[in-house]
């Protein structure tokens, strides 16, 4: 499932495909990025070095990067992606740049820093939960049919919100053995190596 995801508006674009071939996934970037780049409102255009500058900020503390294109056209959109060898092919980083988008690597083993992980699932989930296919083609229709629903009433997603309080405030109890009740700190555990069973006679 080739899928591009908006956090802010929780918008998402769907692909079924049964492969994800380079030859598949670039011609469908190009065009979903073309289309969404039609929707924006046209760039302001800066001085050459304040241009840069600005492209040059998103880079700031990365370890890998990869060369920018001399002449930089305003920046308008940032593209998270995986890092996977498909996605840094040159051609298509050119393309991107060429655009005015600026591609940003999530680390390797790191894919759940990419907020497009999430709305997968949700979507995966909707799709095949309880369902039987008889084809690949039915099951990549449910997937695009599903994000097409979800599209109706998109949720946007963030990094952190109450759910990560919910879990700031789950790691600050303890809970007491399998019962309900909860601790604000751990109970200390007092023991020695060893046991008397005498002591329970």
């Amino acid at each position: 499932m080739l899928t591009l995801f908006h956090p802010t508006t929780g918008a998402v674009r769907v692909k079924g495909v049964s492969r994800s071939t380079n030859a598949i996934l670039h011609p469908w970037i190009k065009e979903q990025v073309s289309q969404v780049l039609a929707t924006l409102p046209e760039p302001v255009v800066l001085p050459v070095e304040q241009n840069c500058t600005r492209w040059e900020q998103w880079r700031e503390g990365l370890t890998v990067k990869f060369t920018l294109i001399s002449d930089l056209p305003p920046l308008r959109m940032l593209l998270i992606w995986d890092n996977l060898a498909g996605h840094w092919s040159a051609d298509l980083l050119v393309w991107l740049m060429r655009q005015g988008v600026m591609v940003l690597f999530t680390p390797i083993a790191g894919s759940w820093l990419n907020l497009c992980e999430s709305i997968q699932r949700i979507l995966v989930r909707r799709a095949v939960s309880g369902q039987c296919f008889d084809s690949p083609e039915a099951v990549m229709a449910s997937l695009e049919a599903v994000a097409k629903g979800w599209n109706t009433d998109p949720t946007p997603f963030e990094w952190g919100g109450r759910r990560k309080a919910r879990r700031e405030q789950a790691k600050a109890r303890h809970r007491l053995g399998g019962s309900g009740g909860f601790t604000r700190r751990p109970v200390r555990r007092r023991w020695n190596g060893s046991y008397d069973c005498t002591q329970d006679k």
